[in-house]
C-alpha cells in the first residue's frame, strides 16, 4: 500500500526495512514502514496520531514468525531494545513484571535469581512476553494462562487497556481478546521457592530443549500445534504423525523438515518464505493423507506472496 505522511517519532521510522533480518527463519520481504519506539510513549502518542486505515503490526523478536516474500502492508511495530525489555519483582507478592519486549527466558532467570519458582517452564520458549500473551505459549505441561496475573497495552487508537487473566480467555495456544491490542507489559504470579532448586529444573528444561530441538539452526517455534488440548488422554503429538507420515527430512528448495525434531521447519541456507510455508503445507497433506488429521499452523504466517 502507499503509505501517508506519518506522524513524528523519537525512535525509529524506516521505510521499506527488509524484515528477513529480525525473524528467526531469516526470510521476508519489506515492511511499507519499521517503526521501533523509544519508549512506551512513543508508541502510544503514534499509534493516536496514525491514520486509522493504516494496519500495524507489532513483532518482538521473530521467533515464531514467517514473513512472506512481498513483506508487510502498513507499519511494523517492533518492540525491542531497554525501553521494551525491563523486568523486576515484586518480592512481596511474589509477582515478576516483565515488557512486552522481554525474552521468556529473561524473565525466567529474573525469577529464579528471586527465589520464584513456577515459571521455570519459560526457560524453553524461544519468544517474548508479548508473542507468550498472543498465543499462551506453553511447554513441559505449562501454559502462560498458569502464571498469568495481568496485563496491560495499548489498543490500535493508542488507548491504554488492562486484561486481567480470566478476560483473556485462554485456551491451547490462542486467547480471545483478538486482534490490535499491543502489548506493553505482564504481571506473572510465582511462589517462593530456593534459587538453586529452581536453576536446577531450568537446567533440566534447557538440556532437553538443546537435545531435541534444532536451536542452532534458522528455525522457528514449534511449527504446529499439536492436535489434542494439553491433558487429552492418549494425546496426539504433531512431531509424531509428521514422522509417521514420512516427512522428517523433507524439502522444498532450501526449506527442510528438521531431522532433529519433526515439528520444526528450517532454513538451511537461502530459504525463501514460500520454500518454508510450501514445505509447511506438504507436511500438513502428507498427515492429512496418512492420518486424517488436519494440522494447524502454531507459527504465524503474514504478509504479501510473491506472483
Amino acid at each position: 500500500m502507499s503509505l501517508p505522511d506519518l506522524p513524528p517519532v523519537r525512535g525509529k521510522l524506516l521505510r521499506k526495512e527488509a524484515l528477513a533480518p529480525y525473524t528467526w527463519f531469516r526470510v521476508g520481504g519489506p515492511a511499507d514502514a519499521l517503526f521501533i519506539p523509544a519508549d512506551h510513549q512513543d508508541l502510544a502518542n503514534f499509534l493516536r496520531a496514525l491514520p486509522g486505515n493504516v494496519p500495524v503490526y507489532p513483532i518482538g523478536v521473530g521467533s515464531n514468525l514467517i514473513v512472506r516474500d512481498g513483506g508487510l502492508p502498513g507499519v511494523v511495530i517492533r518492540l525491542a531494545g531497554r525501553a521494551f525489555g525491563a523486568v523486576t519483582i515484586d518480592a512481596e507478592n511474589n509477582w515478576v513484571i516483565a515488557d512486552a519486549g522481554a525474552l521468556d527466558m529473561a524473565v525466567a532467570r529474573a525469577a529464579a535469581k528471586a527465589g520464584i519458582g513456577g515459571l521455570e517452564f519459560l526457560v524453553g520458549i524461544p519468544g517474548t512476553v508479548g508473542g507468550a500473551l498472543t498465543m499462551n505459549a506453553g511447554c513441559y505441561g505449562r501454559e502462560t494462562k498458569d502464571i498469568l496475573v495481568s496485563a496491560w497495552g495499548y489498543d490500535r487508537a493508542g488507548e491504554m487497556r488492562v486484561w486481567e487473566n480470566v478476560e483473556f480467555g485462554f485456551s491451547y495456544r490462542r486467547n480471545e481478546v483478538g486482534e490490535g491490542m499491543i502489548w506493553a507489559q505482564a504481571v506473572f504470579q510465582g511462589t517462593p521457592d530456593d534459587p538453586a532448586a529452581i536453576d536446577g529444573r531450568m537446567a533440566e528444561i534447557t538440556a532437553k530443549r538443546e537435545a531435541s530441538q534444532p536451536i542452532r539452526e534458522k528455525t522457528g517455534g514449534s511449527t504446529f500445534a499439536n492436535p489434542d488440548p494439553p491433558g487429552t488422554p492418549n494425546q496426539r503429538s504433531s512431531w509424531k504423525l509428521i514422522d509417521d507420515a514420512g516427512m522428517r527430512g523433507a524439502r522444498r528448495g532450501a526449506a527442510q523438515v528438521s531431522e532433529k525434531h519433526c515439528n520444526f521447519l528450517i532454513n538451511t541456507g537461502d530459504a525463501t518464505a514460500a520454500d518454508i510455508e510450501g514445505l509447511g503445507e506438504d507436511v500438513r497433506a502428507a498427515v492429512l493423507k496418512k492420518h486424517g488429521v488436519d494440522l494447524h499452523w502454531e507459527i504465524k504466517r503474514v504478509g504479501r506472496t510473491v506472483s
